[in-house]
């Protein structure tokens, strides 16, 4: 039997091929309220809809199987981010609380999707814990990189270095342009093989800095051009297979240069919620 077939979870790497994924398909109505929740520009329904249609058939493509939410999540468009509301370990699935109070409706719905896709809930947070998707990188089978700043707080990183069992190493974020903006730890960085990462090194904290040093990690740096347009947000499919999204040429020729295969979707309407590749897709299983 297939290992995609014999397992339906599990995610020890976020650089193992990527063989199940969970997307939520963006709803009309919910578009409506774009700028209560801080979306660049206005989407547009036709545009977006057809954008994730093409994103599912390009993650199919490459191999992985792609099981859509259908859990309503009503007035809420940052809901098709799917990576934010639950991090998906070896027990199944934790069930974040984000700390941007209008997706807090979030992980209670999607736990409703994973546990109808085979993935249990092994543990959910609670008040005062604050976590999101985002901030948080499993950077090795033990180890767990957790970003703190206006969406992710100590007391949700404690509570999942016990729910977890992993290594967690937290990390200040930066201020940037402050609580109303998001800023994650993927927005800076993001891995693309054990000892490979794509990362914005202008507002890396020192230490992380420092730790993928010590571990003789290699950094495709992303220019400042293409930072705010998610040069550094890259989903990888495969070590050294990457999927970006469409726009940011320099980062890609640097990927490339790196050895990198690199993939592109279009994410015009998709991605004026500050959603990159990463924030659209919840990995259930790699392997």
């Amino acid at each position: 039997m297939a290992l995609a077939e014999s397992k339906l979870h599990g995610c020890p790497s976020m650089t193992a091929p990527l063989r199940r994924v969970l997307l939520r398909p963006p709803q009309a109505d919910d578009l409506r309220l774009w700028q209560e929740y801080g979306w660049r520009a206005e989407p547009d329904p036709v545009g977006i809809a057809r954008e994730h249609a093409a994103l599912c058939e390009l993650l199919a493509g490459a191999g992985a199987e792609v099981v859509l939410a259908e859990a309503p999540v009503e007035d809420d468009p940052d809901a098709i981010y799917v990576y934010d509301p639950a991090l998906i370990v070896d027990d199944g699935a934790v069930l974040l609380r984000p700390g941007k109070v209008g997706r807090r409706a979030e992980p209670a719905a999607l736990g409703v999707d994973l546990t109808r896709a085979g993935v249990p809930v092994a543990a959910r947070l609670d008040e005062p814990a604050l976590a999101e998707g985002g901030d948080l990188i499993r950077l090795d089978e033990r180890t767990l990189l957790v970003g703190l700043g206006y969406r992710t707080n100590q007391a949700g990183a404690d509570v999942l270095a016990e729910a977890t069992g992993l290594d967690v190493v937290a990390f200040d974020l930066p201020h940037w342009h402050g609580e109303s903006e998001v800023m994650h730890l993927l927005s800076l960085l993001s891995p693309l093989a054990d000892d490979l990462v794509a990362a914005y090194t202008r507002l890396l904290p020192v230490r992380l800095a420092q730790l993928l040093a010590e571990r003789t990690i290699e950094i495709v740096e992303v220019p400042g051009g293409e930072f705010e347009s998610m040069g550094a947000n890259v989903l990888a499919l495969a070590p050294r297979v990457a999927l970006v999204v469409e726009g940011n040429p320099e980062t890609r020729e640097r990927l490339e240069r790196a050895g990198v295969e690199v993939l592109a979707y279009e994410g015009k309407e998709l991605s004026k919620g500050d959603g990159g590749p990463t924030c659209l897709t919840c990995p259930l299983l790699r392997a």
